[in-house]
């Protein structure tokens, strides 16, 4: 018998255990507002979280899980940290996480988010004013981890970065990219101080993609799905950028037209620090 196979993990098989109970409250936001938790489903994220230095909470597993050395590798790393790593059913799995094909590895971590001073020095930040939906906001997560983005800041009533849809969009890069909330106004006056130019996109913009100065830290601030960028908004950048169009299509996607222009803006800066 391998020594790891004798880990004192817990095993659960009710669904009506009140830890168990306790993961399917972090699908809602009541739930992680009053626990501070959230879902991470995989053993690669939850092991990529590990890399970063973002260790679980409570991490449920299935019992096919312990015949992997890598699960097993991550699994006393997790109780070491002091995780409740806890044995369970397939099914009990598929009701936490909501999927038939539920991961073996299901996690919970405590929720974090950056004050605006750790964006100081930043050469790029990506600013969503009102963001709404929870996959656009994961999958612009995931755009800023691609580019090496300095951060996201989510302003005024953005949705929940930590809800489920919004975990699973990221495919991991919540982990990796610093996340701040803040106020329209109090993120204006921070940027202004810190040199910041903010490059509004806005169907009212007169520039292209290119026009602006990408040499210098900046800000893309992008509108919410709906109504875009306000006219307060508008008033407060340096510029408005307008993506060019051919079809009968006005407009984008909130996250498409993210990765467009943020990519385009690295693109214009030689795409530094790209792997090779």
């Amino acid at each position: 018998m391998r020594p790891d196979d004798t880990a004192p993990f817990e095993r659960i098989t009710s669904p009506s255990n009140p830890l168990i109970k306790l993961m399917k409250t972090l699908h809602a936001r009541k739930g992680r507002t009053e626990t501070g938790l959230f879902l991470g489903e995989g053993l690669r994220q939850a092991m990529e979280a590990t890399e970063m230095g973002r260790r679980p909470a409570i991490v449920l597993f299935a019992p096919e899980a312990r015949a992997r050395s890598n699960a097993r590798a991550f699994l006393q790393e997790a109780l070491q940290g002091g995780a409740r790593c806890v044995e369970t059913t397939p099914s009990i799995l598929q009701t936490v996480s909501k999927r038939d094909n539920a991961q073996t590895v299901v996690a919970a971590y405590a929720q974090s988010l950056n004050p605006l001073s750790d964006f100081t020095g930043a050469t790029l930040i990506i600013a969503l004013q009102g963001v709404r939906d929870p996959g656009n906001l994961g999958t612009i997560l995931r755009t800023a981890d691609a580019i090496g983005a300095d951060g996201v800041a989510l302003l005024d009533q953005a949705c929940d970065p930590f809800a489920v849809e919004a975990v699973r969009a990221s495919m991991g890069s919540l982990f990796a990219v610093k996340l701040a909330r803040s106020a329209f106004e109090a993120f204006n006056a921070w940027r202004s101080e810190e040199g910041l130019q903010m490059i509004g996109l806005s169907l009212e913009g007169v520039l292209g993609p290119e026009a602006y100065d990408a040499g210098r830290p900046t800000v893309l601030l992008m509108g919410n799905e709906q109504s875009g960028l306000s006219p307060d908004n508008q008033a407060a950048c340096d510029a408005l950028v307008k993506l060019p169009m051919k079809g009968r299509a006005d407009s984008l996607n909130l996250a498409v037209a993210t990765a467009v222009i943020a990519y385009e803006h690295w693109r214009r800066r030689g795409y530094e620090g790209q792997r090779a």
